[in-house]
């Protein structure tokens, strides 16, 4: 378990009291160069885990081609899978999953959902953004599939599919990151 800041700390309990979640919860956040998952208990028990795994750094670190090609793509979901597995201990059985990334939010937006507010993105309304950025790989246009034609975007999806599958979460969900703190006060 390691040490929070006071503003690290403070933001995942606003986020506990403006959802309203009771129980176990755990708050996923994908950086272009690591990610990280902050599980809580309640408002005092709070665990931050850091993965070796970020959107930009796997994709420079595993992908050599734009789009990335079928084979170099499934060889990246090892390294990702073991980052993951790394964790899955250190959280909390029938957590709920949260995050307030604008990219993760982004991924809710091709999945069909609307801009503002709360967005519940449920494991097969991701696995269908999933679909179309497999269809990207296999020589599809990107723009065709309405997906970004960008390797950090391709792990951040990868990232969040393994994460969700590996660590039985059916639904994830996505708070506006400019209200969560400003809501708490």
């Amino acid at each position: 378990m390691n040490n929070l800041s006071d503003k690290a700390r403070e933001h995942v309990n606003a986020l506990r009291r403006n959802l309203k979640i009771e129980g176990p919860m755990s708050v996923l956040h994908i950086s272009n160069e690591w990610s990280s998952v902050t599980t809580s208990n309640n408002d005092e028990e709070l665990a931050f885990l850091k993965m070796e795994i970020g959107a930009e750094r796997s994709a420079r670190e595993l992908l050599r081609y734009t789009p990335p090609r079928r084979q170099e793509f499934e060889m990246a979901i090892e390294p990702i899978e073991d980052e993951i597995i790394r964790i899955h201990r250190s959280l909390p059985k029938s957590s709920t999953l949260v995050t307030d990334s604008e990219e993760i939010r982004e991924i809710a937006l091709m999945a069909g959902h609307q801009h503002k507010g709360m967005i519940v993105l449920q494991i097969d309304e991701m696995e269908r953004v999933f679909s179309r950025l497999a269809a990207v790989i296999q020589g599809k246009p990107a723009r065709a599939e309405g997906i970004p034609e960008s390797n950090s975007f391709a792990i951040r999806l990868l990232i969040l599919r393994e994460f969700m599958h590996h660590l039985n979460f059916s639904k994830i969900i996505i708070v506006d990151s400019g209200t969560t703190l400003n809501q708490a006060s």
